[in-house]
């Protein structure tokens, strides 16, 4: 099937087969490798990504679901080589640890940040629960999206990620996965 998507910003019309995972898309057609596959089967959250503006998990997305859709990767947040608040908000609180569920974690504060402008500690956890840190290091990670709330002005979630200009060559906060 022939699928036209908006990935980060720049429009791309593939033929895929009808069963090809939309991570699998991203990764191996258009090389969004910052987007991991975790558990594969939409129990980690470490694939996710936004579709439309909303996080999904996209090992439970089929890529001819995402035909006319707009989809923002880990690797199109960062504007002119500034990091997203998230992004940054990780860094700062040393919430990334070895990385691995990183990308699916930013993507999901963002979506949660766009309905809980200021998140009291449970509404972080509780936001994130379906996205899982092998490292166990919640506290950084609830204290990261904390701060990025503080840092974020209103509408800074996925209204911000419609993008109209070139993205940043951030150096993988959250994008380097292999």
């Amino acid at each position: 099937m022939r699928i036209t998507v908006t990935v980060d910003g720049t429009s791309y019309t593939d033929d895929v087969e009808p069963r090809t995972l939309l991570v699998h898309y991203l990764r191996q057609q258009l090389g969004k490798v910052g987007t991991v596959v975790g558990c594969d089967t939409s129990n980690c959250g470490a694939c996710t990504v936004h579709l439309d503006g909303h996080s999904v998990k996209s090992c439970s997305v089929l890529a001819v679901q995402a035909d006319g859709s707009e989809v923002t990767t880990i690797e199109g947040l960062a504007r002119d080589g500034e990091l997203h608040p998230v992004q940054r908000a990780f860094h700062d609180n040393h919430a990334l640890q070895c990385g691995y569920c990183t990308p699916g974690m930013i993507m999901q504060s963002i979506d949660l940040l766009a309905d809980h402008p200021d998140p009291d500690e449970q509404t972080v956890r509780e936001g994130l629960e379906g996205n899982l840190c092998r490292c166990t290091g919640y506290q950084n990670i609830v204290r990261a999206v904390q701060d990025a709330a503080r840092h974020m002005r209103p509408g800074a979630g996925p209204a911000a990620e419609r993008v109209g200009e070139p993205t940043g060559t951030a150096s993988g906060i959250g994008g380097g996965g292999e």
